[in-house]
């Protein structure tokens, strides 16, 4: 599984309507609306590279709204979780 996460610049006007259409797209795990350089990032959860080359030119970057796309590839995850569960070996 490959994990992707988009950084989107939309138009301000259309930010809640822009973030639904792309939330909508499957292949789409989960879209925030932010404060910042960027309006929206969508996290992306797909089984292969060709995917992401379909989903993100291919459908996001052509949703009404939609400014701009970065796109950055997750190689692996660290999370509280992850990390206690490091430390927990051997214990009951």
């Amino acid at each position: 599984m490959i994990t992707a996460i988009v950084l989107i610049s939309a138009a301000t006007d259309a930010i809640p309507e822009t973030a639904q259409a792309i939330a909508d797209v499957e292949g789409v795990a989960e879209v925030y609306s932010c404060a910042g350089d960027i309006d929206l990032i969508a996290v992306l959860r797909v089984e292969d590279h060709q995917d992401l080359a379909r989903l993100i030119p291919g459908r996001i970057a052509k949703i009404n709204g939609v400014l701009d796309t970065a796109t950055h590839i997750a190689y692996r995850s660290f999370s509280r979780r992850d990390t206690d569960t490091a430390f927990d070996i051997g214990e009951d």
